[in-house]
């Protein structure tokens, strides 16, 4: 008479391996793969610092940028500021053929003075330089002051230092060829004379004229 089999083998009919209940093992202390938190950490460090690597590129491109703009609008306005200047005064080669005409139109009318047969060719000459005059001071050329006043290098050529007995020392007393200036640039420096004041003959003249009255008087 055969024995039973034990309850086991019928609950296992083809012969597998029962298999463990319970959480998973723990790897081995040899294992070299890294825990799936230190990745994500890993990742998370190298995000930020190619953020923080993009940020400063960006920034340095900014400034790059700007410092070109600055460039630019000081180079434009340079330029207008130039272009400016030379539409100011461009016309200064043609004042100084206009002025020679001036002067021999001035030489015409001194040297037509003297004559009454030609009161013609005066009149005609004295519209003529008023005309020139007239076009001058349309394209803001005029005369430069000097009779009188101070004498000033950057507005005067001086010719001769002279005595004279009206204009103190210092002062322009007489206008040799008269000068011009466009704006406020000079065109051509005036030619003149400067006073050295009364000669010392007039003062020594004075001198005696004043202790004679002073004589006569006691």
């Amino acid at each position: 008479m055969s024995k039973a089999k034990p309850a086991q083998e019928d609950q296992n009919p083809e012969g597998h391996e029962p298999q463990p209940v319970g959480p998973p093992p723990e790897p081995a202390a040899g294992d070299d793969a890294p825990p799936a938190s230190a990745n994500v950490d890993e990742l998370a460090t190298d995000l930020v610092a190619d953020l923080v690597r993009w940020r400063q590129e960006a920034e340095r491109a900014n400034d790059r940028a700007l410092r070109s703009q600055a460039e630019l609008e000081n180079f434009r306005k340079r330029a207008r500021r130039e272009m400016e200047e030379e539409r100011r005064y461009a016309a200064l080669p043609l004042l100084a053929d206009l002025l020679e005409v001036v002067d021999n139109l001035d030489r015409a009318m001194a040297a037509a003075n003297g004559s009454d047969q030609i009161d013609g060719l005066r009149e005609g000459v004295k519209m003529v330089a008023a005309q020139l005059t007239g076009v001058l001071a349309k394209h803001h050329c005029h005369p430069v002051e000097a009779l009188g006043r101070a004498f000033d290098p950057h507005l005067h050529e001086a010719l001769l230092q002279v005595n004279h007995d009206e204009y103190p020392a210092g002062t322009v007393s007489h206008v040799a060829r008269p000068g011009y200036r466009l704006h406020d640039r000079i065109v051509r420096p005036a030619q003149v004379l400067v006073s050295q004041g009364p000669s010392p003959t007039a003062e020594n003249g004075s001198a005696e004229g004043d202790d004679g009255d002073q004589s006569a008087s006691t």
